[in-house]
């Protein structure tokens, strides 16, 4: 089993930045894969930043060059950097972790972004 805690979401005004965080907890050895995902009302949840085997990271091109992951082992934490934050970042935001022992969501945190 794995547990996930998201925090760090909020209402920031166009342009701002807001840092998301991922406290897991549970069987940490076995996740293979650790990422945020994120999904507004009436659509698919999307892949936003991954990270696979703890090394290649991978962005959707709609936040390449703003938004960051980041990974601290000894605190099992895994950061999402938003920066230049625009309207269409809007939803809420998800970490998710995928190893042998299965496929975890966190329960998500909304963020906002007003114009």
């Amino acid at each position: 089993q794995v547990q996930l805690v998201e925090s760090g979401g909020g209402l920031v005004q166009a342009g701002g930045s807001l840092r998301l965080s991922c406290a897991a907890s549970g069987s940490i050895s076995s996740i293979d894969v650790l990422g945020w995902y994120r999904q507004t009302p009436g659509k698919q949840r999307e892949s936003v930043a991954v990270i696979a085997s703890g090394i290649r990271i991978t962005y959707v091109d709609s936040v390449k060059g703003r938004f960051t992951l980041s990974r601290n082992n000894a605190k099992n934490t895994v950061y999402l950097q938003m920066n230049s934050l625009k309207p269409d970042d809007t939803a809420v935001y998800y970490c998710r972790a995928i190893g042998r022992v299965g496929d975890y969501w966190g329960q998500g945190t909304q963020v906002t972004v007003s114009s």
